[in-house]
């Protein structure tokens, strides 16, 4: 038990009230000195007096040698209401919201990035990979010196550099033009790093490999299956998918062993010591660059060189270098084609004219046949309608029969020029393979067409047979009436209507 604190008295617990001041008028402080005491408890502290409890003064609610320890009585603290709690605590986003619009109304026409770009632009010329106005920029090779290539930029303060391996393997020389971008500034040389576009970047270690970037690469070898290729970047050790190997499907991939060649970084992890590429991006991503300039100089009737890369039963595929184009098997001979791999092999370079050129659907129709003098137009040359010439029967359609009359030259016999009689079926009348005899009767050089017939010949033939006919009964007519004409007359006879009888005296003695 705690021994029970002594009741101070009125006079202990508050000190005499202090003076009046003159200005305070006495109202304000009657009602406080008339009001009653209780016992027991001390008085109400008059105005301008000193608290209860101060430093001072002991009170029942204050214990301690010194007197400025509150007393704790112990106990259960009072709960706190939560939801009044809650409903003081302060809004975020109206927080942050007063304080944007504060710092916009402190910071008025200020602009941040401005100045921030400004201040960057003099620590760094150029930013990574752009430049003011957009595109790339061109200058003059000043120097080589080991591996390092000394480009003069215009306009900077300072020269670039380019490393020797991004021109793949020749050396530039003094004065050339060179193409560029600006990568980065290196302060600590004063140079601007440059890089070509397309061009294998430089790498060290696997902190240097990032996606997407173009990287030269060693093929050192194939994987057990032959699905891909083993390749070493700058002694990092990567896999090379044979699909991701080129644009079209490459039948035996050891060829590229030990060769260095030019791929993308599609997957990297270092954790994992795991870095796939590809060269086949590479080659899309050069492609569709070329396909740009390609399309901006193509026109109808140009004669390009390509590579055959595929051969269907319709034609071949031919990649002009920006584009694929088309060679139908009509396309490929003045002749009738029906193995196209006696004309052409996949892999091989032929020289095309550009015949139709679809710009929206960026389709483009090839011929190779257009390249070689029309064998059609030779034999017109010499052959004219009315002629008859000999030719053998190429096939046979239902309307008629085509004659191969020479090498790249046809004409149709329609089947109403088969025969003088009516025709039912062409094969009643000749078939494939044989040799005919037959009549031009018209040619047209603009759309390769001539028609030929039988019939005529035919015809001829009847007619020549009836002239012959009617020219002999003529003649049998005409000896006939010359030999009738001749005849000796008997005068002996007598009969007809001839003139009157004369009888005449014999002579006498």
């Amino acid at each position: 038990m705690r021994p029970e604190e002594p009741t101070l008295s009125a006079e202990n617990a508050a000190p005499d009230p202090a003076p009046q001041q003159p200005n305070q008028p006495a109202a304000q402080t009657a009602p406080q000195a008339s009001a009653p005491q209780q016992p027991g408890k001390a008085p109400p502290p008059r105005p301008g007096g000193p608290r209860p409890g101060g430093p001072n003064n002991r009170g029942p609610q204050q214990r301690g040698p010194r007197g400025d320890k509150p007393f704790n009585p112990g106990g259960t603290p009072k709960l706190l209401d939560v939801p009044a709690f809650g409903a003081n605590k302060p809004n975020a986003r109206e927080l942050d919201k007063l304080i944007e619009a504060e710092l916009a109304a402190a910071m008025g026409d200020f602009d941040v990035t401005k100045t921030v770009a400004a201040a960057e632009t003099v620590q760094k010329p150029q930013a990574a990979g752009k430049q003011p106005g957009g595109g790339r920029k061109v200058g003059v090779v000043v120097g080589v010196h080991g591996n390092d290539v000394f480009i003069e930029v215009p306009g900077g303060r300072s020269q670039g550099v380019l490393p020797l391996q991004q021109f793949e393997g020749r050396k530039p020389a003094l004065g050339e033009s060179v193409e560029f971008d600006i990568d980065h500034y290196d302060s600590a040389n004063g140079l601007l790093i440059l890089t070509r576009e397309g061009s294998a970047q430089v790498v060290h270690d696997w902190s240097q490999v990032s996606q997407h970037m173009i990287v030269e690469a060693r093929v050192t070898g194939t994987n057990k299956n032959k699905t891909g290729l083993t390749v070493e970047v700058a002694g990092i050790k990567g896999f090379l998918p044979a699909s991701q190997l080129d644009l079209y499907r490459v039948e035996d991939i050891t060829q590229f062993v030990n060769q260095r060649i030019k791929v993308m970084v599609v997957e990297v992890n270092p954790e994992e010591r795991n870095l796939i590429v590809s060269r086949r991006a590479v080659q899309e991503r050069e492609k569709q660059v070329k396909a740009e300039e390609f399309w901006k100089t193509v026109q109808e009737g140009q004669v390009r060189k390509g590579i055959v890369r595929s051969i269907k039963p319709f034609g071949a595929f031919v990649d002009l270098g920006g584009a694929d184009g088309l060679i139908p098997a009509s396309e490929f001979s003045w002749q009738r084609v029906t193995d196209l791999s006696e004309f052409v092999k996949i892999g091989q370079e032929v020289e095309v004219m550009l015949n139709r050129i679809d710009f929206e659907a960026r389709k483009i129709g090839l011929s190779m046949r257009a390249l070689t003098v029309s064998p059609f137009e030779e034999f017109c040359k010499t052959t004219q309608a009315g002629a008859r010439v000999r030719g053998k029967v190429s096939r046979i359609a239902e309307f008629g029969a085509f004659v191969e009359l020479a090498p790249g030259v046809e004409g149709l016999i329609h089947v109403s020029e088969l025969s003088t009689q009516r025709v039912r079926r062409v094969r009643d009348v000749v078939s494939e393979g044989q040799e005919v005899l037959v009549d031009v009767l018209s040619i047209d050089v603009a759309q390769r067409r001539m028609a030929l017939s039988l019939k005529r010949i035919e015809q001829s033939a009847l007619d020549a047979e009836d002239a012959a006919e009617e020219a002999e009964r003529e003649a049998d007519a005409l000896a006939a009436a010359e030999l009738k004409a001749n005849r000796p007359v008997n005068p002996n006879l007598r009969g007809g209507l001839g003139g009157p009888i004369r009888f005449e005296a014999p002579p006498t003695e």
